[in-house]
């Protein structure tokens, strides 16, 4: 009778240990996404900072494409008003749209794209932009282990018992993947 209970006391603690353990992982893992978008935040932020100078540099030589500046102003207020990691995805798929708009105008521009100011912010937009495809590959796979970890059995059922659910992953967003489809242009 003793040696039953001991037996059973050491099957329990080996259950709950185990339990705890799945646990912890899956808090690690979604904490460990959260870290990431706190770095694509940061990637964020400095490109934000970045915009009203561009659009300042830009005003004088595009003032008949006033929708162009309006978009990517107002893409950038979407993204800085954005609340929730899903909204920011979303924002930030926008915002991605009005700057590839935004660059296709420039090009009409050839006294604009020598003006040295403008060469400067451009080249640090292109260096926020690849930081940031760096921290959103991190992203993603930070949200795919965390996926996997809630989705994978026994771990789901602690997972669903505490709610977790699977969480979007940092993509392009529909107009980007679009342009991106399409074959370059080659001009001579």
């Amino acid at each position: 009778m003793l040696i039953g209970l001991l037996i059973g006391g050491g099957i329990l603690l080996i259950l709950i240990i185990w339990m705890i353990s799945i646990n912890n992982r899956l808090v690690s893992l979604k904490n460990n996404r959260e870290s990431a978008f706190a770095d694509i935040d940061v990637q964020l932020k400095q490109r934000y900072d970045l915009i009203p100078q561009l659009m300042g540099a830009v005003k004088g030589y595009m003032d008949h494409e006033s929708s162009v500046l309006t978009r990517v102003t107002e893409a950038r207020s979407r993204c800085m008003q954005a609340g929730t990691i899903s909204e920011k995805i979303a924002a930030e798929a926008n915002m991605g749209a009005a700057l590839n708009g935004f660059n296709i105008q420039v090009e009409a521009y050839p006294d604009l794209k020598a003006n040295a100011n403008f060469m400067n912010l451009q080249g640090e937009i292109g260096d926020i932009e690849n930081k940031l495809a760096a921290v959103r590959r991190f992203f993603n796979s930070a949200t795919k282990e965390y996926n996997n970890g809630i989705e994978q059995f026994p771990s789901n059922m602690i997972a669903g018992f505490k709610g977790y659910k699977t969480e979007p992953m940092f993509d392009l967003g529909v107009e980007q993947r679009q342009t991106l489809d399409k074959a370059p242009e080659v001009k001579f």
